[in-house]
């Protein structure tokens, strides 16, 4: 008997290629033999973050719209055409028995073909405020998945709150006790953020006197590494400072305040760690969708949100010299971060489209 398959598209980022992997790791443990296949744009990065764990993935072609110029939303446009075909052409191929759409441009045409071959299709809408792709596929899916309760009113009522698929790996994350050192982690995405990255620079000569008691790992992306790591070393920091951080696990256990970007994976993974946060968002995230992740953090006390306009050293220094030294406003935005999380998404989300194979 041939193996189940069941096609995850989405990408371009981790941040929407990590929710893919929960969803994949929760129908593994329940469907002995299952065959996950990606299908994404095919970039390198998506190749890093699936090797690991030895999942297919299709490279489809699509291309994006949303802040583009008229050539390149006409490129996008007709990308999108070909990586419908494609997908059509892929799906007869694998029969997969459901498509499971995670959101960004790369999941459109895969989607919207499983739709026109009536196979069962589910989209799982990570941000507060949807993107286009999901707001376009919405009409047409068998099911929606949401991960905040304002998503359904964007989808006219439609769609069912589950939360954002989180990894396997972060189930039981230890509670760290507050030792001699302020530990801080920062990182800025799959591919680093310089905007963070200059901030922290600039933050470290205020934070100078203060360097014994502070302790830092710092995720910077592979083109900010060098200079990052040169100023961590050249004030007497002691930090560790890669382009990427693969035990993010040990990372989250390890902090003590975490600073990033504010992408739902991140918000997602900061929550059910139960870590205080400080969250600088993207300005350029599409329909500002990251400044409204953070503000469902912030409203709930969990995370400080400082918009990149105001994000100078000086600012960000004083704001963690604060925090170290007020450790119960810690410990209360450890817990209030702990009530956001939802650990159980990936398992509604497969209940959902086990409902459907049925």
């Amino acid at each position: 008997m041939a193996a189940e398959t069941i096609v995850i598209a989405g990408g371009g980022t981790g941040g929407h290629l990590y929710p893919g992997i929960a969803i994949a790791e929760e129908l593994a443990a329940r469907r002995r033999g299952i065959e996950i296949v990606f299908a994404g744009a095919g970039t390198k990065l998506e190749r890093d973050i699936l090797e690991p764990h030895r999942y297919r993935l299709a490279a489809i072609k699509s291309g994006g719209v949303v802040g583009k110029s008229l050539a390149g939303r006409m490129r996008g446009i007709g990308r999108a055409i070909a990586g419908f075909a494609q997908s059509i052409r892929t799906l007869m191929r694998l029969k997969p028995k459901a498509v499971i759409g995670v959101g960004g441009y790369a999941s459109g045409p895969m989607v919207m073909a499983a739709v026109m071959l009536r196979l069962p299709s589910l989209i799982h809408e990570q941000n507060n405020y949807p993107g286009l792709t999901n707001r376009l596929l919405a009409p047409w899916v068998r099911r929606v998945a949401v991960s905040f309760e304002e998503t359904r009113r964007r989808f006219g009522g439609r769609g069912e709150l589950t939360g954002n698929p989180i990894r396997a790996v972060f189930r039981g994350v230890r509670c760290k006790a507050r030792g001699d050192t302020f530990n801080i982690l920062v990182f800025g995405g799959s591919q680093g953020a310089k905007a963070i990255n200059g901030a922290v620079v600039a933050a470290l000569n205020h934070l100078k006197p203060h360097r014994l008691g502070l302790r830092f790992q710092h995720g910077t992306g592979a083109s900010d590494h060098a200079r990052v790591s040169a100023a961590y070393a050249g004030l007497g920091f002691e930090a560790s400072v890669m382009p990427y951080i693969t035990n993010i696990r040990a990372a989250y256990e390890w902090a003590d305040l975490v600073i990033a970007r504010a992408g739902a994976s991140s918000v997602s993974e900061i929550a059910a760690c139960g870590k205080a946060s400080i969250l600088v968002p993207l300005p350029t995230s599409a329909h500002d969708h990251q400044r409204q992740n953070a503000r469902v953090l912030q409203e709930a006390g969990a995370a400080i949100l400082m918009e990149e306009s105001a994000l100078t050293g000086e600012e960000l220094a004083k704001t963690l010299l604060r925090l170290r030294d007020d450790p119960g406003r810690v410990a209360a935005m450890e817990r209030s971060a702990l009530s956001l999380a939802r650990p159980d998404a990936a398992a509604r989300i497969v209940d959902m489209v086990e409902e459907m194979m049925a």
